[in-house]
């Protein structure tokens, strides 16, 4: 919409936010009651023109005006534009910082934004990667940086990982940074007493999966694994040890999983333990097709060699093609479609075994 003149006396901010900026009468009718120290449509005027300068359609303005009206009443030359500048001297481009304006509006209009962004940045390796944690947690922007996201970063240093590793695990669990810091420091020693060390291969999983868990669902969770999987204490250890994330996993996924791998494959309950990955492979996806293209080999003697279906379900898609359905291709035509029909959660009459 075109701005309105800046006429005071005909000024009426509930009108200008529904004709000039786009907002819903009830968007403006609450919008208006932040803005009613406005007498003139000058600055506004001059805010929604910038925004347009910047790249953001009518629908995103008018989106980040509902959000914070009050970004309407940013000063353009001594606010929005030295921020843009700065924000450009970071690397970001006019899209990027259209983005960012788009998704917290309220923190754009703040200078601390800037010195934010130059700390965040090289933490997380790239706007991509900051976005999707702020989209997560707006928290980012405006907890203080010296008191609580910088010792917790430095905390998560000094237990082995590196700023790759805390980018990707904060990506999931934003709260690692943002939370008070003797909170991570607890989490931190559950995951050490899961049986992850810091500094070890699998600290960022264990710091990911007990993560704002406490103490007594964690060890409800592992009793769950314990009576589900048929384990020792032992066996669930070593199990929760090598993959982590069998905390995370639901109930009904585990026990789905565990009535396959016991009724249908016959595996043996420390077989699973020292292999828990197995566990983190789509059933109908990837489990059971892959698990019928073995028997249907084996029972056709078409399979020269004993082959686990742990390490069949390991192989890429391609891997699995090359060696166990196109070497077949002579004596068993329709197993590539057979096993795609598989893959769709539907069974074959080959792969229908007595």
């Amino acid at each position: 919409a075109a701005p309105i003149s800046p006429n005071p006396s005909s000024f009426a901010v509930e009108e200008y936010l529904v004709h000039a900026c786009g907002l819903t009468r009830p968007q403006a009718l609450k919008a208006s009651t932040k803005l009613s120290h406005l007498k003139s449509p000058a600055k506004p005027n001059a805010v929604l023109a910038f925004l347009s300068g910047l790249g953001l359609s009518g629908a995103d303005a008018a989106a980040a005006v509902a959000k914070d009206p009050q970004l309407l009443c940013a000063k353009v030359d001594k606010t929005l534009a030295p921020l843009v500048d700065g924000l450009t001297g970071l690397g970001l481009s006019r899209s990027d910082i259209a983005r960012l304006l788009s998704l917290t509006p309220d923190h754009f209009r703040r200078r601390a934004m800037l010195s934010r962004l130059q700390y965040y940045l090289p933490l997380f390796g790239s706007f991509h990667n900051f976005l999707r944690l702020l989209k997560n947690s707006s928290r980012l922007l405006y907890l203080n940086l010296d008191k609580v996201i910088k010792p917790n970063v430095v905390f998560l240093r000094e237990c082995g990982l590196g700023d790759c590793d805390i980018a990707q695990l904060c990506i999931h669990a934003p709260r690692l940074l943002t939370a008070n810091p003797e909170r991570v420091w607890a989490m931190v020693a559950c995951a050490e007493g899961i049986g992850v060390p810091r500094g070890s291969g699998m600290f960022r999983e264990a710091l990911h999966a007990v993560a704002f868990q406490s103490k007594e669902k964690i060890a409800a969770k592992v009793d769950y694994l314990k009576n589900t999987f048929r384990w020792s204490d032992a066996e669930a250890s070593v199990a929760v040890r090598k993959y982590p994330r069998l905390l995370r996993k639901s109930k009904e996924s585990l026990k789905r999983r565990a009535g396959f791998l016991f009724s249908e494959v016959r595996l043996e309950p420390v077989y699973i333990a020292y292999r828990p990955e197995i566990l983190s492979y789509s059933m109908e996806g990837r489990l059971r097709p892959r698990y019928y293209v073995i028997k249907f080999l084996k029972q056709n003697g078409l399979l020269d060699r004993d082959l686990s279906l742990f390490y069949a379900v390991k192989m890429t898609e391609k891997v699995f093609a090359e060696k166990l359905i196109c070497p077949h291709k002579e004596a068993a035509p329709h197993l590539a479609e057979d096993y795609a029909t598989a893959c769709k959660g539907e069974v074959s009459t080959n792969f229908r075994f007595r």
